[in-house]
């Protein structure tokens, strides 16, 4: 990629984040968008400047526990210890992203806004709205959008170890708190596999698989381009 590529593709990154929080979208084909949902034209960029491989590798040596003789390939999960927004700022990642993206979040007393106690989620994978509270914390996992097996076997592997807890942290791009039923059948899927259930979400996830894999310059295999590219072909 020339360096003129990556300026670009980091503008046409940082332009997804920022519609993300704005929560801007058109009507296409009778479906309001998940907010946020990026337009064909940007889709489009993505899929010319994401690398392509025929097909996933599996190389081995995935292991994310952290027991005892574990690998911890992508450190602890949820750790506040990385470099990178939200990092060492007191509060681990998990809370990190429930607030930033629920409503109406109450905090747990004593804890500096930390510990997110309620809220609302406007899950952008199932078109629900679901009502977050301590009691249900594991209805409302936190998603990784590319996700960390799929990384490991197409390229993080060979990362830096620093870099792979950054990934598995990256609050800004690759996390996203979902439903626990659509997390479930998810797992470690990419999008030839899988989309949310919810079609107005299938541009909003496809922009944001995308823009991780942009970001972090990891292929994605040859059906996931083409299941990518017909979700382009539908957004406004």
């Amino acid at each position: 990629m020339t360096r003129g590529m990556i300026h670009a593709v980091a503008a046409l990154c940082a332009a997804f984040a920022l519609s993300v929080s704005a929560g801007g979208c058109a009507v296409v084909g009778g479906h309001r968008p998940a907010p946020g949902s990026p337009g064909r034209a940007q889709l489009e960029q993505l899929l010319g400047a994401v690398r392509v491989v025929a097909q996933r590798p599996h190389p081995g040596g995935y292991e994310r526990g952290c027991g005892a003789g574990r690998g911890c390939v992508f450190g602890p999960a949820w750790s506040d210890d990385y470099d990178g927004p939200g990092g060492r700022d007191g509060c681990d990642t998990r809370n990190n992203v429930l607030a930033r993206q629920l409503t109406g979040v109450g905090f747990r007393p004593g804890t500096r806004r930390c510990v997110v106690q309620s809220g609302t989620l406007a899950d952008p994978y199932t078109g629900t709205r679901i009502v977050f509270s301590k009691q249900n914390a594991r209805q409302v996992p936190i998603d990784h959008i590319y996700p960390l097996a799929a990384a490991w076997d197409l390229g993080a592997a060979a990362w830096p170890a620093a870099q792979r807890v950054r990934f598995a942290n990256d609050i800004d791009y690759n996390l996203q708190a979902t439903d626990n039923a659509a997390n479930t059948v998810k797992s470690d899927s990419t999008p030839a596999q899988w989309l949310p259930p919810s079609r107005p979400g299938h541009c909003y996830y496809a922009g944001r698989y995308l823009t991780v894999a942009v970001r972090y310059q990891l292929p994605v295999t040859a059906a996931d381009h083409t299941a990518l590219r017909n979700i382009a072909a539908n957004c406004g």
